[in-house]
């Protein structure tokens, strides 16, 4: 970290904890190393009236307005701190300084009238083209499209490019994204910008405008790309600056159906962070089994159809069968990992992001539209093709990937066979999943589809590093993801949904994130199923005493702890709720442990008859009639064990041990070296044989020594 950085972060600091008089302080301090007379004057300024205020104060007047005063202080402070920020940070990148002064240039008027008389004069230019004749219509809506596109990537670069909005800025940019006269593609395009300016550098104004639009819009693609907004550029550390934060979100969690979407959205998150680990899955389980039992093959020119075999109906008249049933559960288990919220296109698609139109930023963000003038060119080279058509209206790609598939399209068509080229052109070939008109209308596929577009950003755009990335997890789990345990959703209605969120991510196998998440729960949520999670077995059997989940556990612990006989009550008590082979057999483990082997015979004898092919019921019965000294008995079970594919390593030790005690040493020395193989216990390792239980059955210490070497030497 820079000495301007640790600067910075000394003022933050100060901010964060609230004190506004150490802030100035701070601030002052900053401006004497790297001055700047406009700033220092605004400083000046709040100053001044921090210590009118501060004198009142120190004379014992007090001020019934005190606090709101001092709170709007703060905020000023915070806001000339936050732009200082903004301009360091722009500052210290040449992409976005580049950015900055490009948008900034001569011709262009960013007056919010300006910007509205613009965006809503596109909209009526292109009703307009409908009135030009056939042969003019073509050139002038090129014109028309491109132009404006322009003018939309330089507002875009400088909406991420801005400093903290005053409230009439915020409320202007409000009006114009709730505007019906503003065109759809232009207001999710500039809720992006708004988004992506909101996560570098928090903004109670663009933060409250996100919240509002998503409250207010009636276009449901605006109102998704305005909740992943808001969501991920909130943020914590400034709630004590800005309440508003807390009372925007509160107001927003009195409806139910804002809960439900955050939840939703939340595992939608995890779900978008796995797609390099769901590109690696299909990648190496799912497409050799797709290619294998296809009718073609990987060239170095594409796809080769193979020739059929003549002889293979004669020879193996179900292969072809059998190889459609593979190739159908394959495709199939893609399938249901999309369902299921997997991102199946990142691996294919990650590589078509090199074309020129991804070098604008605004282009990884903005929603699909055939008539966007940088792949007007590969629209045209397309022609008229059904594929192409039915794959951009009824694929489940996300927008970027849409552009891409365009781009690439005809290079790929050239390179698939003539038969497979056949299907395209007819429309027959559909590659992935088909998706119905209502959910491609779904709230819940729109927002999924957006952060699929904001991933592809995150991770592939060159220039990524100048911006705040959501999905970096460098430090954590889940990063910014995880903004389930976020301070302004405590206390609020969504507290209800952190079960659900926290049972995603135990099965996914996030524990860290899922104890995070635990962390944030409210003592009024500490139930059984709190306890569970938890691993506090005891506290969730003070709750629930017949809990079963939480009896097994406690029984588990117990018998680790080597307090034999509180499990074996515990597998008692199990046994009578919810009658099961597995406590059966762990109760007799206990037993065996305590060495009641007679008991635990009985116990095991009458599950072996019950369960005759069960392994585990013959591992512990051979093991109870070892160390009862039934030494011919365990040995017969043991053969049994160990002649089957799924034998242990632990089944030739014991074998072995079974088989000392019977003096037969070649047979044992064969066994126990087996089990060195299996187990990658060397025979000199003190893990290797436990000595207490062979010198409590008149084993030697000299000949378990001879015993090890024996082992070693074969």
């Amino acid at each position: 970290m820079g000495t301007t950085d640790i600067a910075l972060e000394r003022m933050f600091q100060q901010i964060i904890t609230g004190n506004a008089g150490l802030a100035i302080a701070e601030a002052e301090t900053y401006l004497a190393a790297w001055p700047n007379p406009q700033t220092a004057e605004k400083l000046r300024a709040i100053k001044d009236e921090y210590l009118l205020m501060a004198g009142y104060w120190t004379k014992g007047v007090r001020d019934p307005q005190l606090e709101q005063q001092y709170q709007r202080l703060l905020q000023r402070v915070y806001v000339l701190c936050a732009n200082i920020a903004v301009f360091r940070h722009i500052k210290a990148s040449s992409y976005l300084s580049m950015l900055h002064i490009n948008a900034r240039k001569p011709g262009y008027r960013w007056a919010m009238d300006d910007i509205r008389r613009e965006l809503e004069g596109f909209v009526s230019d292109v009703a307009l083209l409908e009135l030009e004749p056939e042969e003019q219509r073509k050139q002038k809506s090129r014109d028309t499209y491109r132009r404006h596109q322009q003018y939309v990537n330089a507002l875009f670069n400088y909406i991420l490019t801005s400093h903290a909005w005053t409230g009439g800025t915020g409320e202007a940019m409000q009006e114009l994204l709730l505007a019906p006269t503003v065109d759809s593609t232009d207001q999710q395009l500039l809720v992006s910008a708004v988004a992506l300016s909101l996560m570098n550098r928090f903004d109670i104004v663009k933060f409250r405008l996100l919240t509002n639009v998503y409250r207010l819009s009636a276009d449901e693609q605006v109102r998704q790309r305005a909740l992943v907004g808001w969501v991920l550029g909130s943020d914590d550390d400034f709630i004590g600056v800005y309440p508003e934060q807390r009372t925007l979100v509160a107001d927003m969690l009195r409806d139910e159906a804002v809960c439900s979407e955050l939840t939703e959205l939340q595992m939608q998150l995890v779900y978008t962070l796995n797609a390099e680990k769901d590109t690696t899955t299909i990648t190496k389980e799912i497409m050799p089994d797709l290619i294998k039992n296809n009718n073609f093959r990987i060239t170095r020119n594409g796809l080769e159809e193979i020739p059929e075999d003549p002889l293979e109906d004669v020879l193996n008249p179900d292969a072809s069968e059998q190889r459609m049933e593979r190739l159908e559960s394959s495709f199939q288990r893609m399938i249901d990992m999309q369902k299921q919220g997997a991102d199946i296109y990142f691996g294919g698609f990650s590589q078509m992001k090199r074309f020129p139109f991804f070098y604008d930023i605004s282009n990884w963000l903005v929603p699909f539209y055939m008539q966007h003038p940088d792949i007007s060119e590969f629209v045209e080279r397309a022609g008229s093709s059904t594929m192409l058509e039915k794959m951009l209206r009824r694929g489940s790609f996300c927008d970027s990937d849409k552009y891409s598939f365009v781009m690439a399209f005809q290079q790929v068509l050239n390179h698939l066979p003539d038969k497979f080229k056949q299907m395209v052109n007819s429309g027959e070939a559909m590659l992935g999943n088909e998706i119905e008109p209502e959910e491609l209308q779904s709230a819940t596929f729109m927002r999924r589809s957006y952060l699929m577009d904001l991933y592809r950003f995150f991770r592939l755009f060159p220039n990524r590093s100048a911006l705040c990335n959501p999905f970096d997890t460098t430090k954590s789990e889940l990063g910014f993801c995880l903004f389930f345990t976020s301070a302004l959703f405590s206390g609020t209605p969504l507290e209800a949904y952190k079960p659900k969120v926290t049972a995603m991510l135990r099965k996914q196998r996030l524990n860290a994130s899922a104890t995070l998440l635990l962390d944030s729960f409210p003592e009024t949520m500490h139930d059984a199923q709190y306890y569970l999670w938890r691993g506090d077995y005891a506290a969730a059997l003070r709750l629930e005493p017949d809990n079963e989940r939480a009896l097994a556990g406690h029984a588990r612990e117990l018998f680790k702890a080597g307090r034999h006989d509180e499990a074996e009550a515990c597998y008692d008590r199990l046994q009578l709720l919810h009658p099961k082979t597995g406590y059966v057999l762990n109760k007799a483990v206990c037993l065996v442990q305590m060495e009641e082997y007679e008991e635990a015979l009985r116990w095991l004898y009458q599950l072996n008859y019950e369960h005759e092919d069960d392994d585990n019921v013959t591992r512990v019965l051979a093991w109870a009639l070892t160390c009862s000294g039934k030494l011919e008995q365990a040995a017969k079970y043991y053969s049994q064990l160990t002649a089957a594919n799924t034998a242990t390593a632990e089944d030739y030790q014991n074998q072995g041990c079974c088989l000392w005690l019977m003096e037969r040493i070649s047979d044992a020395a064969d066994s126990l070296h087996k089990y060195a193989e299996l187990s990658g216990v060397s025979a000199d390792s003190p893990h290797f044989l436990d000595t207490d239980w062979l010198q409590r059955r008149g084993i030697s210490d000299t000949d378990i020594k001879m015993m090890t070497a024996l082992v070693a030497s074969l």
